[in-house]
């Protein structure tokens, strides 16, 4: 069971990278003034996820999930 808490452990720190990375890329959530002159109506806020901001997007969510369960399996008493 030692090679498999390694190996798991080696896993979930380069996702915590990845993790950090991603959040660290993605642009904020606030709209600014763009808002107010209808900006938010152009063809990349109406196909947000298709590029690449959406996509980021997805990974951070799955990567999110992989960092949650593998943080429960780390946690458990069998792997020690």
């Amino acid at each position: 069971m030692g090679v498999l808490r390694v190996l798991l452990t080696i896993i979930y720190i380069l996702d915590c990278i990845a993790l950090a990375a991603i959040v660290l890329m993605q642009e904020g959530k606030s709209a600014g003034l763009g808002a107010i002159a209808g900006a938010a109506d152009t063809y990349w806020g109406q196909n947000k996820g298709r590029s690449m901001e959406g996509g980021l997007v997805k990974a951070t969510k799955i990567l999110a999930v992989i960092f949650f369960v593998l943080s429960l399996v780390l946690s458990m008493s069998f792997l020690k």
